[in-house]
């Protein structure tokens, strides 16, 4: 039952957020020499990019993340607490399969973070998020292991 509100809270902060940076992100419509620098979306789909029409609204999301970084920063913190709450749910019992989730994790908000170096506000704060979230997931993969080898060690006294 307790994951099933945390799930539900983590869920509606992601809605929420979700649809605050989707409004907030779509001041692009209204700033025509940020498409060529933000649109990559629309540029995929559409090829040039002539008119506010063209824009995709995925774009809206990396305009939001790059000039009003707060409500796409709950997206991220809320999409990876789901996750790291669905590999503690799931995994529980496998500490090993455990730790090689957090091992992917931690890859993934290195990677997060070397690609978000940006010159804009935004690029700056999910920098900062995603090595931070590295950090404690570094220290939380440690910690297992540890958790691990002293298990191991201590049933190795047993026999």
């Amino acid at each position: 039952m307790k994951y099933w509100i945390q799930y539900v809270i983590a869920s509606i902060v992601m809605l929420f957020s979700t649809l605050a940076a989707w409004y907030e992100g779509s001041a692009i419509r209204d700033n025509p020499w940020e498409w060529k620098y933000t649109a990559y979306f629309s540029k995929l789909l559409n090829g040039e990019i002539t008119s506010s029409a063209d824009l995709s609204q995925l774009d809206h999301f990396i305009y939001a993340a790059k000039f009003s970084p707060i409500y796409p920063s709950f997206i991220v913190l809320s999409l990876f607490y789901i996750l790291i709450l669905s590999g503690n749910l799931f995994i529980k019992s496998e500490k090993k399969r455990m730790k090689y989730f957090i091992f992917l994790c931690i890859v993934t908000f290195l990677i997060g973070a070397v690609v978000s170096d940006s010159p804009t506000i935004g690029g700056r704060y999910f920098a900062i998020i995603f090595t931070t979230l590295g950090i404690i997931h570094l220290v939380l993969a440690f910690s297992i292991y540890l958790k691990m080898k002293k298990r191991k060690r201590h049933l190795g006294d047993l026999v």
